[in-house]
């Protein structure tokens, strides 16, 4: 029986219970670029769907990302392989109701994004587009490989560690919540080498893990296995070297990216994903000419002496975005504030969900500014120069203490964003909205744009697009895009 396709943004919540989707996560990085196609399947829960099932349709092969010099990736090779995917998997680009692409590393660079952008231009409005930096990188990688998920059950505290071609992202999880974050220059592909062991590709990082174990490496040169064998070595030990352990925090890497963990305290368990995890976990034996294979041994070895559980991920080298959800609600016009009205409609915003206060009785601005700066920094999103949505669950009463030391806060947290002319977007699940948008008018004066919308039920990986307010209702459309993890309820075709 041919199974029903359906365009989110055509749907409106209550509608039906349950509603299907055809998705597809694209992944493009330094090292390595993949796509995965899935059928989603949406269930209505109070205000908002949630996934509750997905098939695998396709994955894709793993594409070494190609490059046409040594920073600028070759746009008509990816084309080339993403329209191979799409065939492999059956599928034509209109077959797709919603999708996730996601930019790492090079593929940042403007050149690079602007070219990717082209691929998927006839997919703009229906695609989020995720620029990923090492923290947002990492975070996306800990609730892919499940190990977010996993601190959540039993009060653990889990560490993922996402190592790569370029980089290693470490990501402390606990309670559910990606609490701590780190990334240091340790990737698989800093020195490629070929059949004769001679350099065919080196980073700058590589020269310098080069320099630290004696060795002048140089494109050209010959190295040993014994020389292969101390670089992997070396790299292990920075990677240990960031790792939490029990009577002590992390030291810091001499290959530091980010600052190191704060944590210190005891893990239960580790989890790694990337392409490197691929070996540790032996799902991977053949190398590729890199250091993944030797780094991975070391690495695991290291491991098991440390005495931490070793756990199995939800995913490895896919340990990302696998596509996402969509679909429309309409916001009653009674209690939400906008103005000017000219400031809608807004496009693709991302979504941050900072633990604030509420559940307190009185709570104080410098509270709630400094919960949506460690967010804000957690999702890479500390210079954006676009909007972003603040997500709240209102709590307790709406004292003019209360509502002054939220709005307070929401301002000085997203100042900068203000300071561009860019709006401030409050969105809450209850009906807080407009007494929101008064207090700020009125109360406090400020003259700044203002979107204030509530019923919605917004939670982090979510990205909106907020509409025209309708005339006759007053109501505004919202659609909700949601990224989509592997750790999610899956099953395969």
């Amino acid at each position: 029986m041919e199974e029903a396709r359906f365009t989110a943004p055509d749907r409106q919540m209550g509608e039906e219970d349950r509603i299907r989707l055809t998705s597809v996560g694209v992944d493009i990085g330094s090292s390595t670029s993949h796509l995965l196609f899935s059928r989603l399947e949406l269930e209505r829960q109070d205000n908002r769907y949630v996934t509750v099932s997905r098939t695998v349709l396709h994955e894709s092969d793993i594409l070494f990302t190609p490059y046409v010099d040594g920073t600028t990736i070759d746009g008509a090779a990816l084309g080339r392989f993403i329209h191979e995917q799409y065939a492999a998997a059956g599928l034509r680009r209109e077959d797709v109701d919603t999708g996730a692409l996601i930019l790492t590393g090079v593929a940042l660079l403007r050149e690079n994004a602007r070219a990717i952008a082209d691929l998927f231009a006839a997919e703009a409005g229906r695609f989020v587009a995720v620029s990923a930096g090492d923290n947002l990188e990492a975070t996306m990688a800990a609730h892919g490989s499940g190990a977010a998920a996993r601190s959540a059950a039993g009060d653990q505290t889990i560490l993922n560690v996402d190592i790569g071609g370029g980089t290693t992202k470490l990501a402390l999880c606990q309670a559910g919540r990606v609490a701590d974050l780190a990334a240091i220059d340790v990737g698989a592909r800093l020195v490629v080498v070929d059949e004769r062991g001679t350099i065919t590709r080196l980073e700058k990082a590589g020269e310098r893990i080069g320099r630290a174990v004696g060795l002048d490496l140089a494109l050209g040169r010959r190295v040993s296995s014994d020389e292969l064998q101390a670089l992997a070595a070396y790299m292990a030990d920075q990677v240990l070297r960031t790792i939490p352990s029990e009577g002590g925090g992390p030291s810091r890497s001499d290959l530091q990216r980010t600052p190191p963990l704060r944590y210190q305290g005891r893990l239960d368990g580790i989890t790694f994903s990337g392409g490197v995890s691929e070996f540790v976990y032996g799902r991977q034996r053949t190398g590729f000419g890199d250091l993944g294979d030797l780094l991975a041994e070391a690495i695991r070895a290291r491991v098991a002496a440390s005495g931490i559980p070793l756990l199995e991920p939800a995913a490895g080298i896919r340990a990302t975005v696998i596509g996402a959800s969509q679909y429309t609600i309409q916001v009653s016009g009674s209690t939400i504030f906008v103005a000017p009205l000219d400031v809608l409609p807004l496009r693709n915003v991302p979504v941050i969900a900072p633990p604030l206060p509420l559940d307190q009785t009185d709570f104080e601005a410098a509270a709630v500014r400094e919960a949506i700066a460690e967010t804000r920094r957690r999702f890479d999103l500390t210079a954006a120069d676009t909007p972003i949505a603040l997500a709240f669950r209102w709590q307790g009463s709406a004292t003019y203490r209360r509502l002054h030391a939220f709005c307070s806060g929401a301002v000085a947290g997203l100042q900068d964003i203000v300071d561009r002319g860019q709006p401030l977007v409050l969105v809450c699940d209850g009906d807080i909205g407009g007494l929101l948008g008064l207090h700020l008018r009125d109360d406090m004066g400020l003259s700044l744009p203002v979107v204030s919308i509530d019923g919605i039920d917004l939670r982090e990986f979510d990205y909106v697009d907020v509409g025209n307010v309708i005339p006759s209702s007053g109501a505004v459309p919202v659609v909700i895009k949601s990224l989509v993890f592997p750790a999610a309820v899956a099953s395969k075709r």
